[in-house]
């Protein structure tokens, strides 16, 4: 609702710039506006009300440049208003709050923002050609709920995995007495090297919150800013490191589970619904335990391997993590839970502190790219 009344504005306020043009020129006679305007101040107007236009444009097609295009707008418009000072100053009152707007617009995705960064990691993941086809041969050293969990998903038969993009819509809160934000976000992982890309934009008390997670073997980063201007948490190191390495383990898990069968994982079978993996990964070595409902779907992912970071991201406390799963459906190319839970098991109780709803899934983008 917000962009929209912005464009609104924009759209508005560019075409008022006409009056001007209209003046200019004697193309018509405007009471509103008492001064008079010299041919290359109406042209000047034009170019106003043109670049307001291309903003508007930009705002919804090209989000991530439309501010630069606005800044010149505000410009052009200015100087325009200032000529015609007596008829034209209120016009002040808008060019501020368009400039406010693209003014976070750069900061929220330009190039030194939390977005680039991410395009840039994304666009600098590496490429590979498809993989061979999964088969039931590659099933065998799996326990059998894990066999009958890549079966279902329709792993079987299609070519192995190297990398898939994710989106999600959804809430997340600091603890169990926070309020609720809600997000949307974007990921993106590569199983061999490992790497998860993780960007999200959240709602605190009405205020935007970006979200960066950036991990790879060799390190993992977390970025969060406010207004995509105030550095919140700007984690590193081991723990952050051995933390990820469990999240990486439970994205293939729940979206790509043909990727199972991937040589750093060792598998223990447990009963005919949960089966033990331990995931080698660079220097971390991390355990979880996988449940399954009776047919065949994951329904849990249990770990103790994963650290809480404090609000500022300066220390971290293990405990146990989990992430309940429902609702299965065909999500582009696998039958994957649509719904997922991510919960922090504490001693004062368990609680969630995320709920994700899957709004699309796909396979090998960086291989076609």
């Amino acid at each position: 609702m917000l962009r929209l009344a912005l464009v609104a504005l924009v759209v508005v306020h560019g075409l008022i710039h006409l009056m001007g043009f209209a003046k200019g020129f004697g193309l018509a006679e405007l009471s509103q506006l008492t001064q008079p305007i010299a041919r290359p101040m109406g042209v000047l107007w034009l170019a106003a009300a043109l670049a307001m236009l291309a903003a508007a444009v930009a705002l919804v097609a090209a989000p991530r440049w439309w501010w630069a295009i606005a800044a010149v707008a505000v410009v052009l418009s200015q100087v325009a208003i200032v000529g015609s000072w007596r008829d034209a100053r209120v016009g002040t009152i808008a060019n501020a709050i368009i400039l406010a707007a693209a003014i976070y617009g750069g900061l929220a995705r330009g190039p030194r923002s939390l977005h680039a960064a991410y395009e840039r990691a994304v666009a600098a993941l590496p490429h590979a050609a498809p993989g061979p086809a999964l088969t039931e041969a590659d099933l065998a050293p799996l326990p059998p709920p894990v066999r009958r969990y890549v079966r279902q998903a329709g792993a079987v038969g299609q070519p192995r995995v190297h990398d898939f993009r994710v989106r999600w819509t959804g809430r997340i809160r600091a603890d169990a007495a926070s309020p609720w934000m809600p997000f949307v976000a974007e990921q993106h992982n590569t199983i061999e090297p490992p790497r998860r890309l993780f960007m999200m934009d959240a709602r605190m008390k009405g205020l935007p919150v970006a979200v960066l997670h950036a991990y790879a073997p060799s390190g993992a980063t977390m970025r969060v800013k406010l207004l995509s201007a105030i550095a919140m948490v700007d984690a590193a190191g081991p723990a952050l490191t051995r933390a990820e390495t469990v999240t990486w383990f439970n994205d293939l898990c729940l979206l790509a589970p043909g990727a199972l069968v991937a040589p750093c994982i060792a598998w223990t079978p447990i009963d005919d619904r949960a089966a033990r993996a331990e995931v080698t990964v660079g220097a971390n070595t991390i355990a979880a335990e996988l449940r399954f409902d009776a047919e065949g779907r994951l329904i849990d992912f249990v770990s103790d391997d994963r650290a809480a970071a404090s609000p500022d991201g300066k220390t971290f406390t293990v405990q146990r993590w989990s992430t309940p799963l429902r609702d299965y459906a065909r999500v582009g190319p696998a039958t994957v839970a649509t719904h997922g839970e991510a919960r922090w098991h504490p001693p004062a109780g368990a609680f969630a502190y995320g709920e994700f709803e899957l709004r699309s899934l796909a396979y090998d983008v960086a291989a076609a790219a």
